[in-house]
């Protein structure tokens, strides 16, 4: 497996006041939900502004730190974490799974030269004009790519990557954990990924974003997952470049940047990660 790489940076604005809570072992945790504005590319060529949120989990001190009353929905602050994989299961015995942002670093921003910086949804929470949001990624495919047509004839691939993360427990002993993140390539990107073959390892740089639907019960579901720029091939071991299956064309058009557009209305498959969450804005503050 390629050696894993797991890193977020958000920069954005607190949409509501942080919540502090424990758990059962006596671990603050701080939950924040971080909120800005991505500027891309849409279909037809125009510039196009999607909201996002994203939940921000940070343990130990520096929770109760950011949760003393000196933080307050509005607040700009910088978030430097990386992606976290966990599954549960529901009362009725359903397993969920979803992908959230564990920060190891967060740090209070100023508003500096910004004229107008936030912006006010429709149930009061803020957001950052001209926010960040970045995820760098290496990791190996746990399937197949899958590579599809939307109706207006754009192509788009779905790959999911196992990243590998390791620790030391309080005893000492290493600790090792694999998180699974969902990543959308589109257009010639997903042209050049759509014959990659699970346990390939790649590179991914790209955006963290949501997207929400009804199930079959009736019940609002969201996800998270990555939307992709750039994507790297990489060997899958010393010695071995262009094993990974795919041709020499595809490696030097994956290996490119690809302008960031808006996916077109319709045109995500459902995705079969949970996020669990219940309390975003209104599909029309988020987007999908």
């Amino acid at each position: 497996m390629a050696r894993g790489l797991n890193h977020v940076y958000l920069m954005g604005a607190l949409a509501r006041d942080p919540e502090l809570r424990y758990t059962p072992s006596g671990i603050a945790v701080a939950d924040l939900t971080v909120a800005g504005e991505d500027n891309v590319m849409g279909n037809d060529g125009r510039a196009r502004v999607l909201p996002w949120y994203h939940r921000v989990s940070i343990l130990g001190q520096q929770a109760e730190r950011f949760t003393d009353g000196n933080l307050k929905s509005g607040d700009p602050v910088l978030v430097e974490g990386s992606l976290e994989f966990r599954t549960w299961e529901t009362p009725e015995g359903q397993k969920r799974s979803a992908v959230n942002v564990k920060a190891i670093r967060v740090e209070v921003a100023q508003y500096g030269t910004r004229a107008e910086p936030l912006v006010t949804d429709s149930v009061g929470g803020k957001r950052l004009t001209n926010a960040l949001n970045e995820v760098v990624m290496i990791g190996n495919l746990t399937r197949d790519s899958e590579l599809r047509y939307t109706p207006a004839g754009d192509a788009v691939t779905t790959i999911s990557i196992a990243v590998n993360e390791s620790w030391k427990d309080k005893t000492g002993n290493w600790q090792e954990k694999t998180h699974y993140v969902e990543v959308n390539l589109w257009r010639d990107l997903a042209e050049a990924a759509g014959e990659l073959k699970k346990g390939d390892p790649v590179m991914v740089l790209g955006r963290l974003v949501n997207e929400s639907w009804t199930d079959r019960e009736g019940n609002k579901r969201s996800t998270t997952r990555v939307e992709g720029r750039r994507i790297e091939i990489l060997a899958r071991g010393p010695g071995t470049a262009g094993s990974t299956g795919t041709t020499p064309s595809a490696n030097r058009q994956a290996g490119g940047y690809a302008p960031t557009r808006q996916p077109a209305a319709g045109s995500h498959a459902k995705p079969d990660i949970d996020n669990g969450l219940q309390d975003f804005p209104p599909e029309e503050d988020l987007p999908f």
